[in-house]
């Protein structure tokens, strides 16, 4: 039996970020969704063509202080997201995460997902970058493209 597209995801997402092998990567369940949701409703995007999700992508709204923090290796992914959780302000957003299956690349789907996602909130927040930390070629040249898209400055961990 072949898997669905939501296995597919899943293992997309391992084979991409090896969030198992790596403590410093924030490692998404149903419970840090819940928690992404309540810091803005727009941090969970996903496209779903009908037989389940092809894309997803995760933002957080975070301050300055945190991303610098982040981009300079002082805080992890999880240590960030954690403390994002008691802001209320957000000057920036982190690109958590955009995964598209195979046959659905190429298609801009991730980048409407994102840009969309950014501007929901920047009408709750003055949000002037963005901010990555890229696992491939490709997320590095979308990362780009959406701070284009966004009118936001990009800033990347190394």
């Amino acid at each position: 039996m072949p898997q669905s597209n939501f296995e597919r995801m899943m293992q997309l997402a391992e084979d991409v970020f090896s969030v198992k092998n790596d403590p410093e990567q924030l490692d998404v369940n149903e419970e840090v969704i819940e928690q992404l949701i309540a810091i803005h409703s727009a941090t969970v995007s996903e496209q779903d063509l009908g037989e389940g999700p092809v894309a997803w992508v995760l933002v957080i709204p975070t301050t300055n202080e945190l991303m610098c923090r982040f981009l300079a290796k002082e805080i992890t992914e999880k240590q960030l997201f954690v403390l994002t959780q008691n802001e209320k302000h957000f000057e920036t957003v982190y690109l958590c995460s955009a995964l598209v299956l195979e046959e659905c690349r190429r298609k801009g789907i991730a980048k409407e997902l994102a840009v969309n996602a950014i501007e929901q909130i920047k009408m709750n927040h003055n949000i002037k970058s963005l901010f990555v930390w890229s696992f491939s070629k490709e997320g590095e040249l979308a990362s780009e493209k959406i701070a284009e898209l966004s009118n936001l400055k990009l800033y990347e961990r190394l």
